[in-house]
């Protein structure tokens, strides 16, 4: 979700009121461990790890959370927050290419981590729990978004993709706190890297 931070919430949208928002409510504020399906599989299933599986699926990493960071530097660090307080929509940098840059990120990051354990068969289906749980977490950040923004967001949305990026229509700008941003990541990177030596620690003594 695009933010910025706020004052008055006004009464909820009805895009915001519809089953599919209260359910993504609900995992929305329990994302923090909806990552776990997407580690344990390939963190306990036997895989066949290779020079190629860790190449590309480091570099899908890194270009995941390439995308968060810039992500993070254009909304501010209140998108780590659970908060709904938003003075600004913010719709550029990374947010003119694509509305959920950040989730888009964890994709490519999780996806990459997957491909790292040789597990290769659970892509397709990391891909399919990843949609379904984004899709209802994506229809309640956007009815909030609507909420707040009306006609704002309503003209953003039209103009700009949900998840495949494209070049931008406007020439939104606003300021990047990159340094800001790298701070907040550091928690993140740091599971990237106990992530990383887990696989090696599979790899070594797990994997015949």
């Amino acid at each position: 979700m695009s933010t910025g931070s706020a004052t008055v919430t006004p009464t909820p949208s009805h895009a915001e009121r519809s089953p599919a928002a209260r359910i993504g409510h609900v995992l929305f504020r329990n994302r923090g461990w909806l990552p776990v399906p997407f580690l344990a599989i390939p963190l306990l299933v036997p895989g066949e790890q290779a020079l190629r599986t860790w190449v590309i699926g480091l570099a899908m990493v890194a270009i995941g959370e390439l995308i968060r960071l810039a992500g993070v530097a254009a909304a501010g660090t209140v998108t780590r927050r659970r908060s709904r307080e938003v003075q600004r929509l913010v719709d550029y940098g990374a947010f003119a290419w694509c509305r959920n840059p950040l989730y888009v990120g964890n994709y490519l990051v999780w996806m990459g981590f997957t491909v790292i354990s040789g597990v290769l068969w659970f892509l397709p289906v990391a891909t399919v729990l990843f949609a379904i749980e984004y899709y209802y977490i994506v229809r309640y950040e956007e009815g909030v978004l609507e909420t707040i923004f009306g006609d704002t967001y309503l003209t953003y949305k039209a103009e700009t993709p949900r998840w495949f990026p494209s070049p931008p229509k406007s020439g939104a700008s606003g300021t990047h706190a990159w340094g800001e941003a790298i701070w907040s990541e550091r928690s993140t990177v740091l599971q990237y890297i106990a992530l990383i030596a887990a696989f090696l620690l599979k790899d070594r003594y797990f994997t015949s």
